[in-house]
């Protein structure tokens, strides 16, 4: 692990998912700064209706990006082929196939935002959560387009462009929330708890503008955007998008449901409860975006290796990733153990402590980040194991691995507990930090066995 092959891994995984990962951090950020102010304004209440409905939000989003993720692994490994007509390509299609998905995954959002009554939550949260839901969905038609050149620039390497925009947009968000929250000097008015919504909805649309414009601009792009009217559609192509885009996509989401479906099971238990789980979640889905980075990186990385039919590179490529994620997820464990009574007080104003529930949901969230801590190896290593295997353009079967982990195990384990061992929502996170355990490993066998297979058939004699 500390030979030149694999030192030259790590620093170019190091290039490749810092910028990646402070992007995808972007996606997260935006729902930590909407959880926290929700917190500090509003309370435990508007903070646990803005909770249920990020809940339904994160799954589809996640299925979005997921499906968006595909076009990259294509374009790397085209790219490292040296193929530039099949990258203009793939862009192409991509795009199109991203903006009818756009739309889809809005209709979704939009109208199914009245399913939230039903799933037998507090009433007063649930009537704010609608709403909330409702402007949360127009947000995903910029992102989607912000993602579709977002992932052409990475699948050529390009990723300081996207970081850059991801930042400047949750600053942009960050400022848009007071704004459209307490209203502008009548120009614009007061829209409260919504207004959070909102303010994420036109940071959105910002990031996917400065997105394409600066594809459409820099001289570096050009060749990819030359004659794109000559490119013909074929449905092959969609075809060959569409069966690696899918399952990616559905791994993602799939995680993101589960967490939502956590949610439904916790807010049976009560507010304080929705609210803990929340913030606690915010928090792991820091450590994981960034977690995503490492293996955005790892999944070019592979790819290029795959393009040059160097498998040893590849499986070094792969492992290096892995490493590099351990030592990520020890500090953040390290962070979670250490400051687990301090973080949870960043979602509450400065003096509200004095108030039971609020007071209820920090000592919650305290015990839940012990539990974070933990997982936080094997969400390193199944997230990285799933970019590795997406680079070789193994999908499908780890997709499945991902549906058993947390809906076969993780869920109804963290259920049984919960209510049939009286462990309340620690019950629902040991289950989920139970089926995470469990795909990591499986990933870890999966990518290890592929490799040694590609490796083993590399180097048998050719026959005459």
């Amino acid at each position: 692990m500390f030979s030149k092959d694999y030192i030259r891994h790590y620093k170019e995984h190091i290039i490749l998912s810092l910028p990646v990962a402070v992007s995808q951090l972007g996606h997260i950020f935006v729902g930590v700064a909407d959880t926290v102010i929700a917190g500090q304004r509003f309370g435990t209440s508007s903070l646990a209706s803005a909770a249920i409905a990020s809940s339904l939000f994160f799954p589809v989003l996640m299925l979005g990006i997921g499906i968006s993720f595909g076009a990259t692994s294509l374009i790397a490994k085209a790219d490292g082929a040296g193929d530039k007509n099949e990258i203009r390509v793939l862009f192409k299609h991509s795009l199109l196939l991203n903006f009818i998905l756009s739309i889809f995954l809005f209709l979704l959002l939009y109208k199914g935002a009245f399913i939230i009554r039903e799933l037998n939550q507090p009433a007063g949260v649930v009537e704010a959560a609608i709403p909330f839901e409702e402007w949360l969905a127009w947000s995903i038609l910029p992102l989607m387009v912000f993602q579709s050149f977002k992932q052409f620039a990475e699948g050529l390497s390009f990723i300081r462009q996207a970081m850059i925009i991801s930042i400047s947009s949750n600053i942009l968000n960050v400022l848009l929330i007071f704004v459209f929250m307490d209203g502008f000097y009548g120009v614009i008015p007061p829209m409260g708890l919504n207004g959070i919504a909102v303010a994420t909805f036109v940071a959105r649309v910002f990031m996917a503008l400065a997105m394409v414009v600066l594809v459409l601009t820099d001289k570096q792009f050009s060749f990819y955007l030359y004659d794109w009217n000559k490119i013909k559609l074929s449905l092959s192509k969609f075809y060959e998008l569409i069966q690696i885009s899918l399952p990616i996509g559905m791994q993602l989401a799939l995680e993101a449901g589960a967490f939502g479906f956590a949610f439904i099971i916790v807010g049976w238990l009560g507010e304080v409860e929705i609210a803990a789980h929340q913030i606690a979640l915010n928090m792991a889905g820091v450590t994981y975006m960034g977690a995503t980075g490492i293996a955005a990186a790892a999944t070019v990385r592979v790819g290029n290796e795959l393009g040059r039919k160097d498998f040893i590179q590849l499986r070094k490529a792969g492992y290096s990733a892995m490493v590099l994620v351990l030592i990520y997820m020890s500090i953040t464990a390290a962070c979670f153990v250490c400051f687990r009574f301090f973080l949870p007080t960043l979602y509450f104003e400065e003096g509200a402590m004095t108030q039971l529930n609020e007071t209820a949901v920090v000592q919650m969230v305290s015990s839940l980040l012990l539990i974070a801590a933990f997982f936080q190896f094997s969400d390193g290593i199944q997230v990285v194991g799933l970019g590795a295997l997406r680079g070789m353009g193994d999908v499908v079967i780890p997709t499945v691995a991902v549906l058993v982990a947390y809906y076969i195990i993780g869920l109804p384990l963290g259920y049984w507990l919960a209510f049939t061992k009286n462990l309340g929502i620690e019950g629902v996170w040991y289950g989920l930090c139970f089926g995470l355990v469990f795909v990591s490993i499986f990933l870890f066998l999966r990518f290890k066995i592929k490799t040694g297979r590609l490796i083993k058939i590399s180097t048998l004699p050719s026959k005459c």
